[in-house]
């Protein structure tokens, strides 16, 4: 796949990851859940690899900051997760890797990186595994979420064509 088609099919991922983030939420318990960069994080792993997940996901964080509807919480949850999935699928080409990396990407991994983002940078008191309980049920739906929805797509045969170029 040409640098092109993959800045593009990026754009459009953001876009979505963008507008979509604050609109669709799952209350879980006392926190509500906010799965759709779980969602496209799983889709960029899958579709473009690592570098260009982890640049949809940078961008989505910026792009949601600067609009005031995400924290400085996204950068390291996102970044990490993203890698993490593109990562472990471009080793292994399954799904359910993509899926399991971008949950202990973001889930477990993310979430301990923000402790110190809280406590150096925002001057926040946070427990060290505070993060996690919230960004894992966030992970988790978005993730699977992401799982189906691929399950379904790469049985075309366009897909997975654009995929084969991919990697």
């Amino acid at each position: 796949m040409n640098k092109t088609l993959k800045m593009t099919v990026t754009a459009m991922l953001v876009a979505v990851g963008t507008i979509t983030s604050h609109l669709f939420s799952i209350p879980i318990g006392f926190t509500k859940v906010f799965p759709m960069q779980h969602f496209i994080n799983v889709l960029s792993a899958v579709i473009l690899g690592p570098g260009y997940a982890v640049l949809q996901a940078f961008s989505v964080s910026l792009l949601r900051n600067m609009l005031g509807t995400g924290s400085l919480f996204a950068f390291p949850g996102s970044m990490i997760g993203a890698f993490l999935a593109a990562y472990l699928f471009s080793k292994t080409k399954k799904l359910s890797m993509a899926l399991t990396g971008e949950i202990i990407g973001t889930g477990i991994l993310g979430a301990i990186a923000c402790y110190p983002l809280a406590t150096l940078i925002m001057g926040k008191e946070a427990a060290l595994f505070g993060f996690v309980p919230s960004f894992i049920f966030s992970s988790i739906a978005g993730a699977i979420f992401g799982f189906v929805i691929l399950n379904i797509v790469m049985k075309s045969s366009a897909i997975k064509m654009f995929q084969e170029k991919n990697f």
